[in-house]
């Protein structure tokens, strides 16, 4: 019986990848829903190959456009119901939750809600609300299974390991467009000069985050509800070429890690086929092509956002939705062009400054330290 999967981004990196899988894999793999923004063109052609039930667009006039144009056959919703309708879509078995940003956490709610197993590509969900939504995968039942390719290693590396044996986790981190480059040489840098990782395809928002190591200390804190390992057991290593993706020390001192080349469809892949293993469409990594492995602590001066995710995360409660929160609006700003790289460092760093966490909050008080967040960072740019 084929695997029904619904996909929440279906038109962004991660989206875009998963469907590429599930097309290689047509006996196994059928898709039922389908969320997106704006990008109707491209849905209207994923809607065409993959034949879905249901689609959700950002707004009602995007809705109306796209079902014209797509005519019978595929119902097309719309909004912020439109995601959770998808989400948590009746015949779906698995939802890949590729959403970016803390827009994911509500629909990632509704499918949890709604037994879906999920295949977990947004991190911020676990950034946010970390304590609410494994209380409620626990609850309902329900897998969070990794996408991120460290959390992807790691969760691989556990296979039939004990968790009280772990010594530590290992994330290992490219270090991004800018990983060569002094602070001093980061004051001029461009939109263009950040959105040029070196080893990965990503997405706008994560290539930044990947370049000012924001993205390694969400991927930490993510790491910590997955995992339910402390942060002082979890380390993050520099590793320019991203052919180790992450490893797991245990108290043996033995070092578990999961290799590959840098491709998005291997933890993609194993998420939707867990527990078993299928070709993938992926090159294969040569060891004979491998001139070396490159390994390097990490500078938390040069890196300071990386220290702060994992100051936040220990403080807990709405911390980390403030740091991912002024993250985002930040990063926004700087794609925009109305600041600068390093301003991005500097609206976090003041926001979770002045914010005041909140410990165990609601949904509600996540919402407010998100908007607070966003809002502050918008009038101190404005200043």
């Amino acid at each position: 019986m084929k695997k029904r999967i619904a996909i929440l981004g279906s038109t962004g990196s991660i989206g875009t990848q998963t469907l590429d899988v599930i097309k290689h894999h047509p006996e196994q793999f059928e898709v039922a829903a389908l969320a997106a923004g704006s990008n109707i063109d491209l849905l209207e052609s994923q809607i065409f190959t993959f034949k879905p039930k249901l689609v959700s667009v950002a707004t009602k006039e995007l809705a109306d456009r796209l079902a014209a144009r797509i005519g019978f056959g595929t119902r097309v919703v719309y909004g912020d119901e439109g995601i959770l309708e998808a989400a948590a879509h009746h015949e779906a078995d698995v939802v890949v939750t590729a959403m970016v940003g803390s827009q994911g956490l509500r629909p990632t709610l509704a499918a949890i809600e709604s037994g879906k197993h999920i295949g977990l590509a947004n991190k911020e969900t676990l950034v946010s609300a970390g304590h609410i939504v494994t209380e409620k995968a626990r609850k309902h039942q329900v897998d969070l299974i990794p996408v991120d390719s460290e959390h992807s290693a790691i969760f691989q590396c556990l296979n039939g390991e004990k968790r009280e044996q772990i010594r530590k986790l290992i994330v290992t981190a490219s270090g991004g467009s800018f990983r060569d480059r002094s602070r001093d040489e980061l004051k001029d840098v461009t939109v263009e000069d950040a959105l040029k990782h070196p080893n990965w395809s990503m997405g706008a928002k994560i290539t930044i985050d990947s370049a000012t190591l924001v993205n390694k200390g969400l991927e930490v804190i993510e790491a910590h509800w997955l995992f339910g390992i402390p942060y002082e057991q979890i380390e993050v290593v520099i590793h320019p070429e991203s052919i180790i993706h992450s490893m797991v020390e245990f108290q043996d001192h033995s070092i578990m890690a999961q290799l590959g080349n840098p491709d998005m469809r291997v933890p993609i892949q194993y998420a939707l086929t867990y527990p078993n293993r299928l070709p993938s469409p992926s090159a294969p990594l040569q060891f004979g092509q491998l001139r070396s492995l490159n390994f390097k602590s990490v500078d938390y001066d040069r890196f300071p956002c990386l220290r702060w995710a994992i100051e936040c995360g220990k403080q807990g409660g709405t911390a980390t939705t403030v740091f991912n929160a002024a993250n985002e609006a930040a990063v926004g700003l700087f794609l925009d062009r109305r600041i600068s790289f390093l301003e991005i460092e500097s609206y976090i760093e003041q926001a979770i400054t002045e914010h005041h966490s909140i410990p165990n909050p609601s949904l509600e008080e996540i919402a407010e330290a998100d908007r607070w967040a966003r809002a502050s960072v918008l009038k101190w740019s404005q200043a």
